[in-house]
Order: structure tokens, then sequence, then C-alpha cells
């Protein structure tokens, strides 16, 4: 039995008990979430988990099938594509008006970030490119002032690494391209661009990426006939 700090709440450490072992792919997309087994492991009550579990559910990491309970979300390639639109959109307005806040410290992080990307072209990870990538990312709208938009943003990232463990698996021709466009994002940036071209230049990003995936299932498709 794990020993709780009792100073935490119990139902946020078993949200984040439940969703580190959802993105570390312990417990893969169909995995039965029992509430009184996890209650048992955490040594604490069914109420709290339930709390957590219902809060995973409205972050998509988290679905419940009747007469089963909750499980872990299947992948799903449509909501996979509507989840990119939809983030492409929150991040773009997030970068946007993270601007006046943004210190010269997060766009050196975010060209660090983005240069490690680079040098990883060669020997391919996609799943540790795919990390960098949402690093990248929330170097640049971490200080939006807006909480809503923001937590949606981080929303929209949390409910990515439950629907794929790494989007450049699936696309790993997009990687080189994607390293050049954030250096685009970082220019408009350092250059104090119009804040739309900046938000408007994220969300092409992301959109593209969406393309490029849409592309392969259309050959992989093709191929398969």
């Amino acid at each position: 039995m794990i020993r709780i700090d009792e100073r935490i709440s119990k139902s946020e450490l078993t949200y984040d008990w439940v969703r580190e072992r959802i993105i570390g792919r312990e417990f893969n997309p169909g995995y039965r979430l029992v509430l009184g087994a996890i209650a048992k492991e955490l040594g604490i009550s069914v109420v709290p988990v339930r709390e957590a579990v219902r809060r995973l559910e409205a972050e998509g990491l988290v679905e419940f099938e009747r007469n089963v309970g909750a499980r872990v979300a299947m992948v799903n390639s449509a909501e996979y594509i509507d989840t990119m639109q939809t983030l492409g959109v929150l991040e773009g307005a997030a970068t946007a008006l993270a601007l006046p806040q943004m210190s010269q410290e997060d766009i050196d992080r975010a060209q660090s970030i983005n240069d490690s990307m680079r040098a990883m072209l060669e020997n391919f990870d996609p799943v540790v490119f795919t990390s960098l990538n949402e690093k990248f990312h929330r170097a640049l709208f971490h200080r939006c002032p807006n909480p809503h938009i923001a937590e949606l943003a981080d929303r929209g990232w949390n409910r990515m690494a439950g629907l794929r463990s790494s989007t450049f698996s699936f696309v790993p021709e997009r990687a080189p391209r994607s390293v050049q466009e954030h250096d685009e994002i970082l220019r408009l940036i350092r250059e104090d661009a119009d804040p739309l071209d900046i938000e408007m230049a994220v969300r092409q990003h992301k959109w593209r990426t969406v393309e490029a995936y849409r592309e392969q299932g259309r050959h992989a498709a093709t191929t398969a006939r």
C-alpha cells in the first residue's frame, strides 16, 4: 500500500497517479480502471478515486462503458485529428496572449529545445522528439494570462498524450519541417511581429501536422488495396 501525504488532496494525488500511468502507457487504451483496486493500492476510500477518474474522463483520457465501468480511452483517429485542430486554435491564442509576458529566457529555452530536436533528426527517436515538441510549445504559451485558455491548452496536450504516445511515430517525415516551422515562429516572436501573425503561425503549424497525418492515412489505405 502506498503512503499518502495528507497535505495533498487525495483526489489530486489519485488523478496524478492514474494520469501518469496512462501517459506512460502502463495503462494502455482499453485498460479497465477498477476503482476499488486503485483505492486499495493508494490506501484511500473509493470517493476520491471516483472524483479523479471523472476528472480524467472530462479530459478525454478515460471513458465509461455500460456494464463495464471506467477504462482508458481507446485510440481514435478522428478524435486525434479533432484534438489536434482544437489544440492548434487554443495554443495559437495562448501563445499570442503570452507575448507581453514572454521573457528572453523563455525564447532562449524554446530555441534550445528546438536545437535539441534538430540534433535528433539523424538518429530519430519519435517518442523523445514528441516529448521535446511538447516542451517547446509549452515554453511559449505557459505565461498566457488567460487562465481559461491556458487550462484548455493544457488539457489539449494531456488529451493528446492519451491518444498518441508519439505523433511522429506516424509521420516521421514531418519532423524536419516541424523544426523549421518552430524556427519561423521564434523569428516572428523575436521580430515583434503582429500577434495575429504569430497566432496563425502556431495554428497552421499544428494543422500541417494534421494534414501530414491524413496524407499518411490515405497513402496507407491506397497501399493496402
